[in-house]
């Protein structure tokens, strides 16, 4: 995996054409720019005009993939194929593969995601699919591949089960530091129906 430029504030862009750039978000930097006036990846890919298709959280680093027109973000947005991998560290012991599958809530005032037994208005269900890679010091490294994609899912999905991502004190890690999660692996469609894969 590639550790340049993801904590660095830049954007290293990996891929570029007419339609759409490919680039490496760093932590600590918005997906998108809001009211907030923090710094975003709008900011780092200015002067370019550019259309998010998703999200990473801002504590997050790895590859997001921007449209470049209106045409393009609405091909991408309604487009199947999407295929998004991390690479998660959590702390304590896992089973090596596996699925979860959640119902989850997002209190937005608080800013944060929990687990939840039943529906119920702003209830959705969540889905991935996880691969234990190594194990070592109580931290396990994990494959993770996402179907849904809900707010801080994979940070609120293993925490629910006993094993926080590093450094994710919100969700109880007892670790400092950065979050334990990049994303590694982005695979999608070209609006000229290649399929296209990136990984760090």
């Amino acid at each position: 995996m590639r550790e340049d430029s993801i904590g660095s504030g830049t954007a290293d862009v990996i891929f570029e054409d007419e339609d759409l750039v490919v680039c490496i978000k760093p932590r600590g930097v918005l997906s998108c720019a809001d009211a907030s006036g923090k710094k975003s990846m709008n900011d780092l890919l200015a002067p370019r005009k550019v259309y998010p298709i998703h999200r990473l959280d801002r504590e997050v680093s790895g590859i997001m993939v921007f449209a470049k027109n209106e045409k393009t973000a609405a091909f991408l947005s309604n487009a199947d194929g999407f295929v998004k991998e991390y690479i998660a560290r959590c702390e304590g012991s896992l089973p090596g593969e596996g699925e979860m599958v959640d119902l989850l809530y997002h209190d937005r005032f608080k800013n944060k995601t929990y687990v939840v037994k039943r529906k119920r208005g702003g209830v959705r269900e969540a889905r991935l699919s996880y691969r234990v890679l190594s194990e070592k010091d109580g931290v396990s490294t994990v494959q993770v591949r996402l179907f849904t994609g809900r707010t801080h899912q994979i940070r609120v999905q293993f925490a629910s089960r006993g094993c926080p991502l590093c450094g994710d004190r919100k969700y109880g890690a007892k670790s400092n530091g950065e979050i334990g999660l990049t994303a590694y692996r982005l695979t999608f469609p070209h609006p000229s129906g290649e399929l296209l894969t990136f990984e760090l």
